[in-house]
């Protein structure tokens, strides 16, 4: 039915279709095929991508909507629909609120005067690889990279870019079957890279989610570097290349206080939204900052991409590294880390208890404790009833003693 509207909706104009490999993406996108072509779109099937490469497809080869299916980081079970705007963005609320009342009923489309076809689009990958090798200014000869593709969408992409580019690759998770996509492995299940680094003596590693969107890293010690870290690293060597546009980084309320502290060392000035990446997007368009990201990893590279990238950071991030002659350990230990505690609890009404006055005085109280060497964040959770605590404090006990003091107030409330 979704492909039913998005078909009405384009007439006879042009849609884009990629997917991840899981194992229902497939019968997914037949079914998004007929209903956009028995409405008189003209459907293209872009194959296995990368969110970001669907983006960049479709605003950059004339497409007037895109749709994704993909579950992102989710076992492969699940699986959803990302559509896209003719200008590589997620669609506005009120497509989205007209897609739910057609599937609820609400609206009636009359029959077209004529339906579309189904074209397969297979040189949709190969405009986006261009894409992504014509960013680059240094090759990365000389580098041992490990790179973990969550048996995902990067399948497609990320091994060919660093090997066309010099560095010696030594993948993980590279063979999807369906049902193995995020299965240990990936960027949410990062212990498995970082000993796959140390064991190989690489000199970093990057881990990819299901659709390749976001890319955590680690570094050659293993560690494991955030994307606060990544942003960090970018936004560093954007500054020192007069890359920067106002010297403003767009982050969410939780990136760690380090972070902050270690922006504002550089000069760089970092504007926070609510958590999500559609907001750190919106941030970015409307004032034309050109960098952003959350923790998560979505990174969002503005002069190259419009939505989060991880095969894009990856090269930036490595790319980077080769033409400074330094390691991944030592830029990214320049960010300062807090430690922090978060905590989520359950309860009857998250909006009620956020307003009750004693929850609010213990926040106030405890903010101004820890003054400018810590923080504290209680925020509703956006699908679930919960309250998330988060504090960050220059000790882990610090951190742990305040926030269950909150969590233990929000349980007697």
């Amino acid at each position: 039915m979704v492909g039913e509207y998005l078909g009405h909706t384009l007439k006879n104009e042009k849609l884009v279709i990629g997917k991840d490999p899981r194992q229902s993406s497939d019968m997914l996108e037949h079914a998004l095929a007929a209903g956009a072509a028995s409405q008189g779109a003209q459907v293209y099937l872009a194959g296995t991508v990368a969110t970001p490469a669907l983006a960049y497809i479709l605003k950059e080869n004339g497409f007037s909507a895109g749709v994704m299916i993909s579950a992102s980081h989710n076992p492969y079970v699940d699986n959803g629909l990302k559509v896209f705007s003719s200008e590589g963005f997620k669609i506005p609320a009120d497509l989205e609120d007209d897609i739910e009342r057609y599937i609820k009923g609400e609206i009636k489309l009359n029959r077209p005067d004529h339906i579309g076809n189904i074209h397969y689009y297979s040189d949709g990958i190969e405009h986006y690889i261009k894409h992504l090798e014509d960013s680059m200014t240094h090759r990365l000869d000389g580098l041992k990279v490990v790179l973990d593709l969550a048996n995902g969408s990067s399948v497609t992409s990320a091994k060919r870019l660093f090997e066309g580019f010099g560095a010696n690759v030594i993948l993980m998770n590279d063979t999807p079957n369906g049902t193995n996509i995020n299965h240990n492995g990936g960027s949410t299940h990062m212990d498995y890279i970082a000993k796959a680094v140390v064991e190989h003596k690489a000199d970093m590693g990057f881990a990819f989610d299901g659709d390749a969107d976001r890319c955590l890293a680690v570094d050659e010690l293993g560690n494991i570097i955030d994307g606060d870290k990544i942003l960090y690293i970018l936004g560093k060597d954007m500054l020192a290349t007069n890359h920067l546009d106002k010297n403003t980084v767009v982050s969410t309320v939780m990136a760690n206080l380090g972070f902050l502290k270690s922006m504002k060392k550089l000069g760089i000035n970092v504007i926070q939204t609510d958590v999500g990446d559609k907001n750190v997007v919106a941030e970015m368009m409307e004032n034309d900052y050109v960098l952003g990201g959350e923790q998560s990893g979505h990174i969002v590279l503005k002069e190259y991409a419009t939505t989060g990238d991880g095969v894009l950071t990856a090269i930036k991030m490595a790319e980077i590294i080769a033409k400074n002659k330094t390691t991944m350990h030592t830029i990214s230990n320049e960010c300062m880390t807090f430690p922090q505690v978060l905590i989520n609890v359950k309860v009857k009404d998250k909006n009620v208890i956020m307003s009750n006055r004693l929850l609010q005085d213990k926040i106030k109280k405890i903010a101004d404790s820890l003054e400018d060497e810590g923080r504290i964040l209680v925020r509703p959770s956006g699908t679930e009833n919960l309250l998330r605590v988060m504090v960050e404090a220059k000790t882990q006990e610090v951190c742990q003693k305040l926030a269950d003091e909150v969590v233990n107030l929000i349980v007697k409330l």
